[in-house]
C-alpha cells in the first residue's frame, strides 16, 4: 500500500510519460520565470499606490518651504514649524552642515527611486527652483498601521504611504520630516487586485502557456509516436510498408535505422525458413534409407519399434516446419469476414463427419492476415474435436474487439497449472495428468497463440464448470479492431 502510494505521488510530481514531462518543464519553467518576474509587478503597483500620497506630501513640503522662507527671524520660524507639525506630519530641525548628515544613500529598490523622482519634481514645480530632498524611507502602511510590505497591497482598502525625508530648506538648514499621507478619498479594491493578480497574470497565463505546451509538444512527438505504432505493427507484420523518412533530422535518422532494421529482419526470418526447407528436404533422403533398412530387419518386433520412431521423426520434421511457417506473416494485413471463415469451418468439419457448431455473428470484418487466422481457427477446432467430441463456436463482437469462444465437451484439464504450460512447444500432458490428452506434437496451439499475438490479440484457455465439476474446456480467442 505504501509502495503503491509513494509511486503514485512520484508519477504526479514527475509523470512516467516523455509528453507529460515536457510539458511539466515547460509549464514549471514558466512559472519560476513568473514568480522572478512577479517583483516588478509589486514595484510598479508599489509605486503606483504610493503616488498619490507622494504627491500629496510633496505638496505639503513646498508649502512649508516657502512658509519658512519667509520667516523673518528664527523665532518665527519654530512657531510656523510646531504649527505644521501634528500626529501624521512631524517636523525637526538638524543642526550642522550638510558634511555633517549621513551620507546620501541611493534608494534600495525601484519604487524609492521612482518616489524620489516623483516627490523632487513637484516641489520643483510648486517652488519653481530644485530643493534638495534626501529620501531615507517610503514604505505603505495598511489600514491596521502596520508595516507589512507587498502583503499590505492585498488585504487594505485605504493603505496610506510612510515618509521620511531629509529637506534642506534655502538659508534656513535642514529639516528632518516624517509624514504619514493618505489616498485623497480614494482606495484599493483588494477583491480585484487579488484576482488581476493571481487569476489574470498567474492563472490565465499559466493555463494558456499549459495549453500552447500541451499541443507544441504532443505535435512535436508525433513522429516519437509515429515510430511506436511502426514498432508494434512490426511485431504483427514484419512485411508492413517501410517507415516515411521524414521530418527533422533526427526523426529521419530513427526512420532510416528502424528501415535498416525491419529489411535486416526480413532477410533474417527468410535466411530461416530457407535454411529450415532445405535441413526438411535434405532429411527426406537419410529417413528413406533407413525405412528401407528397417524393412529388411529379420525381426518384426524391432521393424515395427523402427517404424515407430521414424514416422515420430518425420511428424517432428513436419510440425517444426508448419510452426515456421504458421507464426510467419507473408501476406498483406486485409478485411477478413469472420464469419464466413468459421462457416467454412464448421462446413468441412461437418462433411468429415464431425460434429461442429457456430452461435453469434460478427457486425462488421475484422482486420487481419487471412490465412494465419484460418489457420488459428482451424488448430482450435481441430483439437476441440479431438479432445471433447464436439466444437461448439461462439462469436461476440463488442465493438472495440471481437471475441470467438471455442468449446468442447472433453474433461478439460484439471490442473490448473497446466493451463498455460499447454501453449509450450512441444509440451504434451502426459497420461500421468491427464490420459486422454496425451499423444501429438504439442504445437498446434503454440501455433494458435502466436498468430493471435500477430494480430495484436490473445489466446487463453479455462475450463468451464458446471454442477461443481469440469464440464469442459474453452479456449477464447480475442481479436482487437484497428480501425
Amino acid at each position: 500500500m505504501i509502495t503503491t502510494l509513494r509511486t503514485t505521488l512520484r508519477r504526479l510530481v514527475w509523470p512516467d510519460t516523455l509528453f507529460g514531462r515536457l510539458v511539466l518543464i515547460l509549464a514549471a519553467g514558466l512559472f519560476a520565470g513568473q514568480l522572478l518576474t512577479s517583483t516588478i509587478w509589486f514595484d510598479t503597483h508599489d509605486n503606483r499606490t504610493l503616488e498619490i500620497p507622494a504627491r500629496l506630501f510633496a505638496s505639503r513640503l513646498a508649502d512649508t518651504v516657502r512658509l519658512l522662507q519667509h520667516a523673518p527671524d528664527a523665532a518665527t520660524r519654530d512657531v510656523i514649524r510646531d504649527e505644521l507639525s501634528d500626529s501624521r506630519y512631524t517636523l525637526r530641525w538638524i543642526a550642522g552642515t550638510p558634511t555633517d548628515l549621513p551620507p546620501f544613500a541611493t534608494p534600495r529598490s525601484l519604487t524609492l527611486r521612482a518616489t524620489s523622482g516623483l516627490i523632487s519634481g513637484v516641489i520643483q514645480k510648486r517652488l519653481g527652483e530644485p530643493i534638495e530632498v534626501r529620501l531615507l524611507d517610503a514604505q505603505i502602511r495598511d489600514d491596521a498601521g502596520r508595516h507589512r510590505g507587498i502583503l499590505s497591497l492585498f488585504d487594505s482598502r485605504m493603505p496610506t504611504g510612510d515618509f521620511h525625508v531629509l529637506l534642506n530648506v534655502p538659508g534656513q538648514g535642514w529639516l528632518d520630516v516624517h509624514s504619514n499621507e493618505g489616498q485623497a478619498g480614494m482606495h484599493s479594491e483588494r477583491g480585484e487586485l487579488v484576482f488581476d493578480y493571481l487569476l489574470r497574470i498567474y492563472l490565465l497565463r499559466f493555463a494558456a502557456v499549459c495549453a500552447i505546451a500541451f499541443v507544441a509538444v504532443r505535435f512535436a512527438l508525433a513522429p516519437l509516436r509515429q515510430l511506436t505504432r511502426a514498432a508494434e505493427a512490426l511485431g504483427r507484420n514484419i512485411h508492413r510498408a517501410p517507415l516515411p523518412e521524414n521530418g527533422p533530422q533526427e526523426v529521419r535518422s530513427a526512420a532510416q535505422s528502424f528501415n535498416a532494421m525491419q529489411q535486416q529482419l526480413i532477410g533474417y526470418l527468410t535466411e530461416r525458413s530457407r535454411f529450415l526447407a532445405a535441413v526438411s528436404h535434405d532429411l527426406r533422403s537419410p529417413l528413406t534409407r533407413l525405412r528401407l533398412r528397417a524393412e529388411m530387419l529379420p525381426d518384426a518386433t524391432w521393424r515395427e519399434r523402427l517404424r515407430s520412431d521414424l514416422d515420430d521423426m518425420e511428424a517432428m520434421v513436419r510440425a517444426t516446419l508448419d510452426v515456421v511457417q504458421g507464426v510467419e506473416i507473408a501476406e498483406a494485413r486485409q478485411k477478413i469476414d469472420l464469419d464466413s471463415m468459421l462457416e467454412g469451418l464448421v462446413e468441412d468439419a461437418r462433411e468429415a463427419g464431425l460434429a461442429a457448431s457456430v452461435t453469434g455473428s460478427t457486425r462488421a470484418p475484422v482486420k487481419g492476415f487471412a490465412r494465419n487466422l484460418k489457420r488459428c481457427l482451424q488448430n482450435l477446432v481441430d483439437n476441440a474435436i479431438l479432445y471433447g467430441g464436439q466444437a461448439r463456436i461462439s462469436v461476440r463482437d463488442e465493438g472495440h474487439q471481437v471475441r470467438v469462444c471455442v468449446s468442447d465437451n472433453g474433461p478439460g484439464i484439471a490442473d490448473a497449472a497446466l493451463l498455460e504450460r499447454v501453449f509450450e512447444p512441444y509440451f504434451r500432458i502426459s497420461a500421468q495428468h491427464d490420459a486422454s490428452r496425451s499423444g501429438g506434437t504439442g504445437l498446434g496451439l503454440t501455433i494458435a497463440r502466436s498468430i493471435a499475438a500477430a494480430h495484436g490479440g490473445t489466446l487463453t484457455l479455462s475450463n468451464r464448470i458446471e454442477a461443481g465439476r469440469i464440464a469442459g474446456l474453452d479456449a477464447e480467442l480475442i481479436l482487437p479492431r484497428d480501425d
